[in-house]
């Protein structure tokens, strides 16, 4: 688990799936890995979500660390968990869910907004905790690192290109990226996935720089 913890604070970006249809994951998986993506999530609204993650962890598993995203109880941690998935992300902080991911081994990163709820997940054994939703900016970061600095955090929902670093120099040990990264909604073609190999990159440069 140490490593995977290592991994994702070093990638800094976790690229969300969201959505998509299964069998264009993959596809979706190696763009944003040619675009220097090295860590994926899942998440668990998406069609056929526990298949694909199995998909991706047994293709990919070697260069990308897999995650499952929107986990709301332990039952879901669990099956992700068995289908492959490295760390659990939700977007609420449920203490049953870190229970069970911490006994499997793999990383928990429950969501939370406010201090105390941040500070909770924290104490009950959460690896990172993911901010969300962090579109109230970055200085809501440099606010909690004050009080909390020995908490590791990941804001989520409205990071863009635009405002990822500054998320970064505010105290983030990295950013989820959903839709500013990948839109699930457009068609997955040749000229998409290239699309996205640059998007990825873009994101890449922008954290590298910090």
């Amino acid at each position: 688990m140490s490593d995977v913890l290592s991994s994702i604070k070093e990638n800094k970006l976790v690229a969300i799936i969201r959505g998509a249809e299964p069998k264009s994951v993959l596809k979706i998986a190696r763009a944003l890995q040619a675009g220097g993506i090295r860590t994926l999530e899942i998440t668990l609204n998406s069609p056929g979500a526990f298949k694909v993650i199995e998909e991706v962890s047994s293709e990919l598993g070697d260069e990308l660390l897999v995650g499952a995203g929107t986990v709301l109880d332990p039952e879901s941690a669990r099956m992700a968990i068995l289908a492959g998935a490295q760390f659990i992300l939700a977007p609420t902080v449920n203490l049953k869910t870190i229970e069970l991911t911490k006994r499997y081994g793999a990383v928990s990163i429950p969501g939370a907004f406010t201090p105390t709820e941040i500070l909770t997940a924290n104490e009950h054994g959460a690896d990172i905790v993911k901010v969300f939703p962090a579109s109230i900016g970055p200085s809501y970061i440099k606010d909690l690192r004050g009080p909390l600095p020995h908490i590791p955090l990941l804001p989520t929902g409205g990071v863009t290109l635009e405002n990822v670093s500054e998320f970064m120099k505010a105290g983030a040990v990295g950013c989820g990226i959903g839709s500013a990264l990948v839109n699930t909604k457009e068609e997955v073609t040749e000229a998409y996935l290239s699309k996205l190999t640059e998007k990825a990159r873009n994101f890449v440069n922008a954290v590298s720089r910090d």
